[in-house]
């Protein structure tokens, strides 16, 4: 060991000292034994492996779903000045025998792979000719199918590890119940294991569950208060984009953030977030898994999450500095019935999986007994419109297709076109002696495809961009504004959707085989949905009931959340007869808003209001009108 695990942490991380648990998982990975190391999220899972890869001879294999989170860290890595490499998707096979070479004879300490990835024959060579000291399986619970995130491919695992038994073996999670640890262990055959789990209390962090019939004016009362950064949480692109305007039109820094950004904006929105440039990033499920931000200060679900997994997971981004932090549900009286309608009522079954399957291989023409190993990009609502699909059901399909290894489904931008000037030399000149703005992307092209002038020519958006220093925005305007002034045929299409077929097409034969497997997690995904609906709705303290979710006992409650507090202000509160009485009295004379009835009311406790209102609906004493204002029945 050329350095101790605190004088490697001190070198290349700066830190003093190790985070809660983190020495004892280091050392047992360290003395050679398979370790289950369970911390939530923001406990340094990542040091875990890093700092064992960086201390001993050889190299560290990292195996992740997250293909983001692998370039975050290769690329966190090399600022540190230690050697880390990942394999990107769609590499060529030349690129990706270099890459391995690079890995053997290039003093590498951390190579990170996909689960996929260990199905092919070069890598598992490539790898047989390495020098492997530690095998580490990040997002450990995705191989159970108990877990929240099953994957199949994680499966793969099992065989390669048998390849290598004289490795250890690190697994690493940030939730995971009993009966998922237990899978885990036997899936991974992990011996002797050294289980390590740090509690999932977060004393800083104040659980809410908010009943909101306005929640864009509690998220603007809500930013005004905290003016720290914050992740809003939304189910759809549509409805971040909506949210994102909603509050930049009223004076706060935000932007949206979904699976449909192509990848130079992603990065750039995530940079300004994280420099703190912009205080509010609106966004789906698909930001979260990696983000190392210390200073988050607010999360908000402004629509209910799927499962107490992935909400614990989420709400987590907030308070990892230890300050005070919150995590706040919004939900009113239509988001139960939205929940059931998002993810119980459009849980594929095996014929529909079936259906799907089919469709998606005539889409692409693929023949009976062929199309493994090919790759496709389409528009996902023009495949719905073309079959006359159901959108949620349908990519809820493609999704259990992905999770049980018969495609490989990914959504991200994508730009396919072809570019031919039409105008001789001269002429393109002239042209842009006249259009200045333009003069640096055409020049940037003209080097880099010849023979553009003679025939259409596929081009790379992102390529010019970066040659010609501009927004890879501003490329395709400039293309476009060249097709309008008759300089050049622009041929375009967009594509938000690549999926990958892993196995060759057997129709019903390639569905039946994993149709135990759906059904399991069709029933899996509505038990989450219960206990997701079970928290909102249970007058106990919160931070107790996600703890004893994950099998933790809290003995306190914790002081903070909701429940607490309206607990501790029960004393000074309306008495509940009297405030029932007022409200009924004051929507007598006629439909009133929540904000109307509490400047009407004078009324102080706001949340008690809200709640009694939600009491008054449920008891059908009240109802809702089609502008959202409440009235007797």
């Amino acid at each position: 060991m050329s350095m101790t695990p605190q004088e490697a942490l001190q070198k290349f991380w700066g830190y003093a000292s190790f985070r809660p648990k983190q020495l004892e998982i280091i050392t047992s990975v360290l003395e050679g034994k398979d370790t289950f190391a369970l911390l939530p999220t923001g406990g340094g899972k990542s040091l875990c492996y890093q700092i064992p890869a960086v201390v001993t001879e050889g190299i560290t294999v990292v195996i992740s779903p997250l293909l983001s989170l692998m370039k975050d860290q290769v690329l966190q890595l090399e600022k540190r000045n230690i050697k880390a490499l990942h394999i990107p998707g769609g590499i060529r096979y030349q690129d990706l025998d270099i890459l391995l070479d690079n890995c053997i004879y290039g003093n590498y300490k951390l190579l990170y792979l996909s689960p996929e990835r260990l199905q092919n024959e070069l890598v598992l060579a490539r790898l047989k000719q390495m020098n492997i000291n530690l095998i580490a399986i990040d997002e450990a619970h995705c191989i159970s199918q108990w877990g929240h995130d099953f994957r199949p491919a994680y499966r793969n695992i099992q065989d390669f590890r048998a390849q290598f038994p004289e490795v250890n073996c690190i697994a690493l999670t940030a939730t995971a119940t009993k009966k998922v640890q237990e899978d885990i262990i036997a899936q991974l055959e992990l011996k002797e294991v050294s289980l390590i789990q740090d509690s999932f209390l977060r004393r800083n962090l104040a659980y809410k569950v908010l009943f909101e019939e306005d929640k864009h004016h509690r998220l603007i009362q809500l930013f005004k208060k905290f003016t720290g950064s914050a992740i809003v949480y939304v189910r759809s692109r549509k409805t971040a984009q909506v949210y994102t305007q909603f509050l930049t039109e009223r004076g706060f820094t935000a932007q949206f953030y979904h699976g449909g950004l192509d990848n130079v904006e992603r990065q750039a929105r995530f940079l300004s977030w994280s420099q703190n440039k912009t205080q509010i990033m609106v966004a789906t499920s698909a930001f979260g898994m990696g983000i190392d931000k210390a200073d988050v200060q607010t999360v908000v679900h402004v629509e209910l999450p799927e499962s107490l997994e992935s909400y614990f997971q989420e709400a987590g981004r907030a308070g990892r500095n230890a300050a005070s932090a919150s995590s706040i549900i919004f939900y009113n009286a239509s988001d139960k019935e939205r929940l059931n309608n998002q993810f119980l009522r459009v849980l594929p079954s095996v014929s529909f999986v079936k259906k799907i399957y089919k469709k998606l291989n005539s889409f692409f023409r693929i023949s009976y007994g062929e199309g493994e190993q090919e790759t496709h990009r389409f528009d996902f609502m023009d495949f719905c419109k073309t079959y006359s699909l159901n959108t949620l059901l349908t990519y809820n399909a493609l999704t259990l297709l992905d999770r049980n290894s018969v495609i490989i489904l990914s959504q991200e931008f994508y730009r396919r076109a072809s570019l031919q000037f039409t105008v001789s030399p001269i002429n393109l000149t002239y042209y842009l002696i006249k259009n200045p703005g333009i003069d640096s992307i055409v020049k940037s092209m003209l080097r880099t495809y010849s023979g553009i002038y003679d025939q259409p020519i596929l081009i790379d958006h992102a390529l010019i961009a970066k040659k010609a220093g501009v927004p890879l925005v501003k490329i395709h305007k400039t293309l476009l504004q060249l097709h309008k002034d008759d300089v050049a045929l622009y041929d375009h299409t967009n594509a938000d959707t690549k999926v990958t077929f892993l196995v060759q097409r057997e129709d019903d034969l390639s569905i039946n085989r994993i149709a135990k497997a759906i059904n399991a997690q069709n029933t899996r995904k509505v038990e989450q949905v219960k206990s997701m609906l079970n928290y909102i709705e249970t007058p106990v303290c919160r931070s107790k009931q996600l703890l004893a979710y994950f099998e933790e006992k809290q003995e306190e409650p914790c002081g903070i959340c909701d429940i607490c507090r309206e607990k501790l202000k029960s004393g000074n509160s309306r008495n509940y007869q009297d405030l029932q009485t007022l409200i009924i009295k004051t929507l007598a004379e006629g439909p009133a808003s929540s904000r109307t009835l509490i400047e009407t009311l004078s009324i102080e406790d706001e949340a008690a209001l809200l709640k009694m209102l939600k009491r008054l609906l449920m008891n059908k004493k009240i109802s809702l009108t089609p502008s959202n204002l409440y009235k007797l029945l």
